[in-house]
């Protein structure tokens, strides 16, 4: 029987030789490449066609969420499962969303992140336990007819949000995008219009609310 093949996908190194390691022992895994951020997990999730990619949300460049989208548009076959310190709706629900047929908490235990992997694996859906049965419940009744302001936002639009709360300029963002700065200030524009927000400082409060960006960063 073959192994399930596992990407891990996390900013921390520490995290990923940790998670690698617990992975090592688990007979019917294997872990067969990592990512530091979320544009290298869908790079490798393209180049190798993985079972599971363990995705953090909070990465600079592309965020897991906005990762996650991308993996799963593009290779139906490739399940993903988040990790994440945080239980809340406001956290669980764009996970769902964005496609993650799992949501796993950083605190949960050896046992329970087997589990959730050999789950996912078969094609279930995985939320911690701990997870409240609300924010299920929330998804199963409205689904996808209560999307976020973030989720109404473009691809695009999403991507330079983070990139402006993670502190770059305008010109910083049309070189990592390969776009002329007035095309990125467009963009800018246009999601502040959309957001009624007009000010960098509440783009950056609304990316760290929304798991864009970490508060640390």
């Amino acid at each position: 029987m073959s192994k399930i093949r596992i990407i891990l996908a996390d900013d921390h190194h520490l995290v990923r030789v940790s998670l690698r390691s617990l992975i090592s022992d688990f007979e019917e895994m294997t872990v067969i490449a990592e990512a530091c951020d979320g544009q290298e997990a869908v790079d490798l999730a393209d180049k190798l066609r993985p079972d599971i990619v363990l995705m953090d949300i909070a990465m600079a460049g592309l965020n897991g969420l906005e990762a996650t989208r991308r993996i799963v548009k593009e290779r139906t076959n490739v399940r993903v499962i988040v990790l994440s310190m945080h239980a809340s709706e406001h956290y669980v629900l764009p996970a769902l969303r964005a496609g993650a047929s799992g949501y796993l908490l950083k605190a949960s235990t050896e046992s329970e992140l087997e589990f959730a992997i050999k789950s996912v694996a078969r094609g279930e859906i995985y939320l911690s336990p701990i997870i409240s049965k609300h924010v299920v419940e929330v998804f199963l009744v409205n689904g996808d007819q209560q999307k976020s302001s973030l989720e109404n936002l473009t691809p695009r639009q999403r991507e330079i949000l983070q990139l402006i709360a993670e502190g770059n300029s305008s010109k910083q963002i049309a070189h990592r995008l390969a776009a002329s700065i007035k095309t990125i200030e467009s963009h800018r524009a246009s999601l502040m219009e959309r957001l009624d927000i007009h000010e960098v400082t509440g783009l950056v409060r609304y990316a760290i609310r929304n798991g864009l960006v970490s508060p640390d960063n």
